[in-house]
């Protein structure tokens, strides 16, 4: 995928004088370093220099430059965040799940002994970016099972039980697939297991965040996900983070994944 000409090919549009957006460089912002490609979440920043850290946990460094990283596939300008301003009255905030955060910095919760469970890495992923604030605040963490093949066994080992509550989300949740039969061995009153019919949790995105009208059909016998970036022509390992940088609210999902994490939520909480 091109993202337009590169910043050391466009000197001459500089000294004209290109007016990028200046973006906080704020922890957990994605962004990608235009000359490198390097591309990684925003972990510290200071006066000269912000670093990256990717999805295999490695960190570089990178000097401040004008248009110099690219932010939802457009070049912007990183900046070091302002300090916090004085207290004053503000607007509620809102959470990317659409519920309102607390009014005040809360204390971190201990973990509860319920957990929820999802398939992979980007499953838990996805699920943190948008309810992440709500499950902190409930003490909820979020594991990847990475596939549901061992799912009876873990079950067993994870020994539910009434305060103990464990909630599983399950990709391609179809009645009479593999993944139904392995989900009715594992619900009982302690355990809610809960899917959307989606072959992979990238599907669970619509896909206007990415300017399409529709996710690229992929021959049965082919992964989704290489046939998919395949289709639309995109590099498989950065297509992930651009595709979560762009999930902005729950609003950013299908209604289907939406409800399922949502019952989870509920049937974990701590109290219920």
């Amino acid at each position: 995928m091109s993202y337009g000409r590169d910043i050391l090919d466009d000197f001459e549009q500089q000294r004209r004088g290109p007016q990028y957006r200046t973006v906080p460089a704020t922890p957990g912002l994605l962004v990608e370093d235009r000359a490198s490609g390097f591309c990684g979440d925003v972990v510290k920043a200071d006066a000269r220099a912000v670093t990256l850290r990717d999805r295999n946990g490695n960190d570089r460094e990178f000097l401040f430059k004008p248009g110099g990283f690219l932010l939802d596939g457009k070049p912007v300008t990183l900046a070091r965040p302002a300090p916090a301003a004085a207290a004053g009255a503000t607007a509620p905030k809102v959470t990317n799940s659409g519920s309102v955060a607390a009014a005040s910095p809360q204390r971190a919760r201990l973990a509860a002994a319920s957990r929820i469970w999802v398939e992979g890495k980007h499953d838990a992923e996805l699920v943190e970016h948008v309810w992440g604030d709500d499950l902190r605040e409930l003490g909820i963490v979020v594991e990847p099972m990475h596939g549901l093949d061992d799912v009876v066994v873990m079950v067993r080992e994870f020994q539910p039980g009434p305060d103990r509550r464990l909630g599983i989300l399950v990709d391609h949740l179809v009645t009479g697939s593999k993944e139904h039969r392995l989900a009715t061995q594992v619900a009982g009153p302690h355990v809610l297991v809960t899917g959307h019919p989606f072959v992979d949790v990238w599907a669970g995105v619509w896909p206007r965040v990415m300017g399409l009208t529709a996710w690229p059909e992929v021959p049965r016998n082919v992964p989704w996900k290489e046939g998919m970036c395949a289709a639309l022509g995109t590099d498989l390992r950065g297509f992930w983070p651009r595709l979560r940088n762009q999930v902005r609210s729950y609003a950013d999902l299908r209604p289907e994944l939406v409800g399922a994490v949502e019952q989870l939520i509920d049937f974990v909480a701590p109290g219920d």
